[in-house]
């Protein structure tokens, strides 16, 4: 029996022995007890929608950076693959539905590319970002405040430093306002987190021409 089913048990216990009892000791029992079996009852509620949300912020960072890593090459001899707007909102709008059935407007993502120089050196290529409105059906670009040339070295783990190498960085916020707000912050709670992915098949991937292809003209690491 889960925690919420054992709650509202008890709550259909307590009940019962009010109807049931003239004395009067059980309607007090009851007053003590329902406060804190309400505080129980919506706080679970509240957490493990939290919880499953945070899960879920976690698998579409990875998503976003898996599928943007996965784009095929031009050639079957090029070294790097070409992804446009439609490609990226496509991306973007596959990486929010997993949010589902938890609405996806308060979600804030951003994909980026980094190149790391032989000076582990770590420098954004190209960024883009998406949001989704209520009634759309499909993710919506925007700016992104990432810029070319950002360095970017102290968010990128030590392990994946790797001289003159290319990796997909990919941002998910998400603002969890509880329904109730009976436990937690009435003003929500904001869910992130963040995965990096290098290109699959190729060097590396060019969008909005960068970076130039002749940078990509090495052998995928």
């Amino acid at each position: 029996m889960s925690v919420i089913s054992r709650v509202w048990f008890r709550l259909r216990f307590a009940a019962a022995r009010l109807a049931g009892n003239s004395s009067g000791i059980a309607a007090t029992e009851f007053a003590v007890i329902v406060p804190l079996m309400l505080v129980l009852f919506f706080g679970t509620v509240e957490f493990s929608s939290g919880v499953a949300i945070d899960r879920k912020v976690t698998l579409i960072a990875r998503a976003l950076s898996d599928l943007t890593g996965q784009a095929a090459p031009t050639t079957l001899a090029a070294t790097y693959s070409t992804v446009d707007d439609t490609y990226l909102q496509n991306v973007f709008t596959a990486g929010m539905k997993i949010v589902d059935p938890y609405p996806a407007t308060p979600i804030q993502a951003t994909i980026t590319e980094v190149y790391v120089d032989s000076n582990q050196v770590a420098k954004v290529q190209w960024s883009k970002a998406a949001t989704v409105s209520a009634s759309a059906s499909q993710a919506t670009l925007a700016a992104s405040t990432r810029h070319a040339g950002d360095v970017v070295t102290p968010i990128v783990p030590s392990a994946l430093l790797v001289q003159q190498t290319y990796l997909i960085f990919s941002e998910v916020s998400y603002l969890y306002t509880p329904t109730i707000g009976y436990v937690m912050a009435t003003t929500g709670v904001t869910l992130a987190d963040v995965a990096y992915t290098r290109p699959r098949e190729v060097t590396c991937v060019i969008y909005n021409s960068l970076p130039a292809a002749t940078s990509c003209a090495q052998t995928p690491p």
